[in-house]
């Protein structure tokens, strides 16, 4: 097969870190606060500036605390997950390996008694409507390693008893979140907005800041982990002082891809860019015979993690590993004509391959990468 001849401007279609904002170079960053105390009057207020055009953009309740967050998604949710569960039963929904570290913490780690189990291979859901939310539920909105996200919030009921717990690290900026399903909702800055690593944003309804008020865990929780002062919800972590120290450079960061998102239109033309792109690779799926999504049904199917599944027999009379090797020689081809990196499913999922889809990906870019994906697949075919 002829070597395609234009190539994507940007090769950046990894699932975290994401690619940066269009346009994005260093001198973003030539106004950060640096070398300065972020607990400064100054640096509060960038902090600060980060929470409420989150706020703003994400059309998140005036009611709801947000706050920014030491290690990324994942210590949002353990944050979560070690202060308020175990005041009632948990639901715990897993499609994917994200959604099982989250089974394996509570289970292994919390160790809590009454846990019920909603579990799905890769490519599917759950069946939704089992879950009871007069329990606490613990899930992903969108599996970042699966490429399956839920397609509405309509199976939490709006009178629910429990909490619902939601890592939303790959769904928002590119997915509707209805707010008022929704108790502790986390991302991270890397993932959402192309941004740089290590923090995260948690979002607390007042149904959230009341279980925290009113119930103390029987564990310890580290410095990271407590939200709470003299039994009140320690207010400063959502105006800006963060608990261990942020960089500024990463502040800087997010707050320059934050303009950016609202000069481009807001929430709802991020979502549009989001769309086009599953689009684009939606077109090249439909004309190509090698390849299918991994989530088979069109309502749940992700628009950012976007995840591939290789369908010609040949390929899938190997074992796993083999396929991993295939896989690895077809993204390694692509990788070494500076087409796409990092673009290999993830390690625990079903060997394929995974294009990030988000808000900061460009469709031209798309379009011109899914030439290269079929002339990649014919070469390591014959090697």
């Amino acid at each position: 097969m002829k070597e395609p001849s234009t190539k994507p401007s940007r090769p950046y279609f990894a699932s975290g870190p994401c690619a940066k904002r269009p346009g994005w170079s260093l001198d973003a960053l030539s106004g950060a606060f640096v070398g300065r105390s972020h607990r400064s009057a100054f640096g509060k207020a960038r902090l600060a500036e980060v929470i409420e055009r989150s706020r703003v953009l994400l059309g998140i309740p005036s009611d709801y605390r947000v706050g920014i967050v030491p290690a990324s998604d994942t210590g949002a949710v353990e944050m979560v997950l070690w202060s308020v569960l175990g005041a009632r039963g948990v639901d715990m929904l897993a499609w994917e390996s994200f959604g099982a570290t989250w089974v394996t913490d509570v289970v292994k780690q919390l160790k809590l008694s009454d846990v019920r189990r909603f579990e799905a291979d890769y490519g599917s859901l759950p069946d939704l409507s089992q879950v009871d939310t007069d329990r606490d539920v613990v899930f992903t909105w969108n599996g970042t390693t699966s490429g399956v996200c839920v397609p509405n919030g309509d199976w939490i009921k709006s009178n629910r008893q429990g909490l619902t717990i939601c890592d939303a690290t790959s769904a928002a900026y590119a997915m509707h979140l209805p707010w008022d399903k929704l108790d502790a909702v986390t991302w991270s800055w890397q993932k959402a907005l192309g941004g740089e690593a290590a923090h995260g944003m948690l979002v607390l309804s007042p149904r959230a800041v009341e279980r925290l008020e009113s119930y103390t865990p029987p564990r310890p929780l580290p410095k990271i982990f407590r939200m709470t002062k003299g039994g009140k919800l320690n207010e400063d972590i959502f105006k800006g002082s963060t608990i261990n120290t942020p960089s500024m450079l990463c502040v800087e960061d997010a707050l320059d891809t934050l303009r950016w998102a609202e000069g481009v239109g807001g929430l709802s033309a991020l979502i549009a860019r989001s769309q086009k792109n599953l689009a684009v690779l939606s077109d090249w799926v439909e004309r190509t015979p090698w390849v299918e999504f991994l989530a088979g049904d069109p309502a749940y199917r992700s628009s950012t993690s976007i995840c591939f599944s290789l369908v010609e027999p040949w390929f899938q009379a190997f074992s796993k590993e083999a396929k991993m090797a295939h896989v690895k020689k077809l993204t390694g081809l692509l990788d070494k004509k500076h087409v796409a990196y990092d673009i290999a499913s993830y390690i625990d999922a079903p060997p394929g391959l995974r294009v990030w889809g988000g808000c900061t990906v460009e469709a031209s870019d798309l379009e011109a990468l899914t030439p290269w994906l079929d002339w990649a697949y014919a070469e390591a075919r014959q090697t």
